[in-house]
């Protein structure tokens, strides 16, 4: 009798890479996953967090990643470099590149490291909403691709309509999680810290031409608190500080079972009006 082997999860597909020599990997854009321009910012990042994991030389796990978004990423294969510049005894730095065609599309460096047990306090509480299954979930327009990999349930400040007004301020409240359900991970966390629309939609009620210079995700979770967290919905807040001169920065948090801080994340955006 021939066991069946069940595809991988969409999201895993996305993320795949092949090595080659020495950091060096080869990867493919996937079409679940593409954006309004090019692939969705959250699946860049997270198959450049992918690259880490992946080398041999890797200490620990992720504690922070900064991506910056330099050039457009088209439809098909791309390269990444993944290179530590230094280890210390507990963290270690790393510098990544990701090209196509010999050209600089998206830079980043991340840090690695081990946790030890330490004295430790939350000055930010995790928002008091209703559970997620109480929440109706919404969906993007269909032409976004990469939001049908994810259930989104918004507490506050939901995806605009053609018809919106523009809104008081720039807050959004989810519940969020991979569709199909997959466990949570690293990659995964990634990429859900780049699930929150562009501020700037919602504060003028408007799609506009809006994308990510730049984005950090600093991981307070580690691998213990992330596979507890399963396949179970993420609650994320999101909102921006300040518009103006053609850009914007937005912050957001993403908490995870028992009120457990997963991650915050900070990116600064481009739009036009």
């Amino acid at each position: 009798m021939t066991e069946t082997v069940a595809p991988p999860h969409p999201f895993d597909d996305a993320v795949e890479l092949t090595p080659t020599n020495g950091g060096l990997y080869t990867g493919r854009t996937s079409a679940n996953y593409a954006n309004m321009v090019g692939p969705f910012g959250g699946i860049t990042a997270a198959t450049l967090l992918r690259a880490v994991q992946q080398h041999p030389d890797r200490l620990g796990d992720p504690l922070s990643l900064t991506v910056n978004f330099a050039g457009p990423i088209a439809e098909g294969s791309f390269d990444i470099s993944a290179r530590p510049v230094r280890t210390n005894r507990s963290t270690q730095h790393w510098a990544l590149e990701l090209t196509q065609d010999g050209v600089v599309a998206t830079t980043a460096t991340a840090v690695f490291g081990t946790r030890r047990d330490t004295w430790s306090s939350d000055e930010i509480s995790i928002p008091t909403v209703p559970e997620s299954d109480s929440v109706a979930p919404e969906s993007f327009p269909d032409f976004i691709a990469w939001a049908r990999n994810y259930e989104m349930r918004f507490v506050e400040g939901g995806i605009p309509k053609t018809e919106s007004a523009e809104h008081p301020n720039s807050t959004s409240t989810l519940w969020m999680r991979d569709e199909p359900p997959r466990p949570l991970d690293f990659p995964a966390l990634t990429a859900m810290s780049d699930i929150f629309f562009p501020r700037v939609f919602l504060r003028r009620g408007q799609y506009l031409p809006a994308g990510t210079v730049t984005l950090t995700v600093y991981f307070h979770a580690d691998a213990a608190a992330l596979a507890d967290q399963a396949g179970d919905a993420v609650l994320g807040t999101a909102r921006a500080q300040r518009f103006g001169k053609g850009y914007f920065d937005q912050s957001a948090e993403l908490w995870g079972r028992d009120g457990e801080l997963l991650a915050t994340t900070h990116q600064l955006v481009y739009f036009k009006d």
